[in-house]
Parts: structure tokens; C-alpha cells; sequence
């Protein structure tokens, strides 16, 4: 049984894949979100391809700017960020975990320092540098606390997933067995929903980026200013610029939501070490 449903899982998240990786060129997005999304798809499958039609696909030419700008759309963009960045370093943890026969908690901080170091000095810092004004330093000061709350909430929600599957599914330990690929994308799965709160807070205090339009030069659409507040901006050559306010009151106040994200990732780890022993 289980093997037809990995199977079948496979089957579509292949052809989603594809539909993903052929259809986000003509997208007016960002390069860094449209790799975002090719992999958000590789993980999830048919999900990430849902989540790409539904929440960054232009709808019509020239809408892209009006249709990203409704709140859910910029925290789709900013968890499928995380997501995406996070979930390679992630899955190299496992995999060197298997390799040299770490397991429990040695695993967990494996996999979280990997998924953490190239989300954030790659996928967030070097890739949108450019947001920072072209500084990597300012860019790696500037994202260091987004990425960590949003790192903390989905390792809050893949650690117990993962060793609550590897429980009834021993063989989901190899990486040369599907079931071990199979385990890692519903995990990342469960990350990516735990992590979605967390990213509406990072993003509506202006602590993350969502969602982007990026369009040729000579090729930029008419934009309603309103609906373009706090967000990116096509700009001349193709390039995007955004600033990100840090100076507001922020409710709750950063102190509360990390200490909250720790708890949460505490509470995970707790989980999924008692699953274990069990």
C-alpha cells in the first residue's frame, strides 16, 4: 500500500516539476523566488505546483504587481523562501547524518546548523544582496533574525514529522530507498505550514520580502501605487529594490515572537526524541 502511494507521489511530483520549472520562466518574478518555487516543487510536488498557479502565476499580462500584493501572496513568497533555502542545507543533513550513522538529537542540530547556514548566508544574504543595497554584510545583518524565527518554526514542524515516520517506516533511514525521499518531503510539508504564522508576522513588520514582480526594461506595467506599498518594485534593466523598515513598534514585540519560536522548536525536538524512544 505504501509503496503505490510513494509511487504515485512520485509520478505526479515529477510532472509537477516540470510544469513548474517550463511555465515560472514567463513569470515576471525574481530569479531567486522562481528557484524557490522549482524546488518548493521538487519537495512538495503537486502541492508546490498548486501553491505557484495559485500564488505567484500572472494571471493576466501586467497583474502580476496587483495579484502578489494581497497579504497571504507575500507570506507565500517569504515561507517558500525559507523553505526552499533551508530545506537544501536540510536535506544534506540527512544525508551526511546517514552516511556517518548520526541519529537523535546529533541529527536534529546537524541538519539545523546545514539548513540554517546556507538559507541564510545563501539563499536569503547572497542571493538578495541587492535589497541591502549590494552589501552582503548588510545583508547578512539584515536577515539574520528573519531567518532564524522562520528556521526555528519549520524545524518545529519537520523534526517530529520525521521521526515520527521513521518509526513506522525503518526503512526511511537509507537515502537509497524511496521511502527516505518520501519522508523529507512530507516533513518539509508539515515545516512549511508550521512556518507560514511565523513569516505573516515577519512580513506584515516589513522583517521579510514576499513576493517581488521583476519585468524587462520597457517592459514594466502600469502599477497602482497603493497596492505596491512595502513591496518590490520593477525597475529599470530588470533589477528590484526594496527596503525594509526595522524602526516600527513592533506587536509582539521581537523578543516575545523569538523566544516563542524557541519554545516552539524546544517543543518539536521533545516530541520527536519521545516518538523516538518509543
Amino acid at each position: 500500500m505504501l509503496d503505490g502511494v510513494m509511487l504515485l507521489w512520485f509520478l505526479l511530483a515529477a510532472a509537477a516539476l516540470v510544469f513548474v520549472a517550463i511555465d515560472i520562466r514567463s513569470t515576471p518574478e525574481s530569479p531567486v523566488l522562481k528557484w524557490g518555487f522549482v524546488l518548493l516543487t521538487a519537495y512538495t510536488g503537486v502541492l508546490g505546483a498548486f501553491l505557484y498557479v495559485l500564488g505567484c502565476r500572472e494571471p493576466l499580462p501586467g497583474l502580476h504587481e496587483r495579484y502578489v500584493a494581497a497579504q497571504w501572496r507575500q507570506t507565500l513568497g517569504s515561507t517558500m523562501h525559507c523553505v526552499a533555502g533551508d530545506g537544501v542545507g536540510i536535506i544534506a543533513g540527512a544525508l551526511l547524518s546517514s552516511l556517518f550513522g548520526i541519529a537523535g538529537l546529533g541529527e536534529v542540530v546537524l541538519e539545523y546548523l546545514l539548513g540554517f547556514a546556507f538559507g541564510w548566508t545563501i539563499f536569503q544574504a547572497l542571493f538578495m544582496r541587492d535589497m541591502a543595497g549590494g552589501s552582503y554584510a548588510r545583508a547578512l545583518t539584515s536577515t539574520f533574525i528573519s531567518e532564524l524565527l522562520s528556521m526555528n518554526l519549520l524545524m518545529a514542524g519537520m523534526v517530529p514529522t520525521v521521526m515520527a515516520l521513521k518509526a513506522r517506516i525503518p526503512s526511511a533511514s537509507d537515502p537509497v530507498n524511496p521511502s527516505f525521499w518520501f519522508v523529507m518531503s512530507m516533513s518539509l510539508l508539515v515545516g512549511f505550514v508550521c512556518a507560514y504564522p511565523m513569516n505573516w508576522w515577519l512580513v506584515a513588520h516589513h522583517l521579510k520580502h514576499g513576493m517581488m514582480t521583476v519585468r524587462p526594461a520597457g517592459a514594466v506595467a502600469a502599477i497602482d501605487n497603493g497596492a505596491m506599498a512595502g513591496m518590490a518594485r520593477a525597475a529599470p534593466g530588470g533589477s528590484t529594490t526594496m527596503t525594509m523598515h526595522h524602526a516600527e513598534t513592533l506587536r509582539p514585540p521581537l523578543p516575545v515572537m523569538a523566544l516563542m519560536s524557541f519554545l516552539a522548536l524546544a517543543a518539536g525536538v521533545a516530541i520527536a526524541l519521545l516518538a523516538r524512544v518509543r
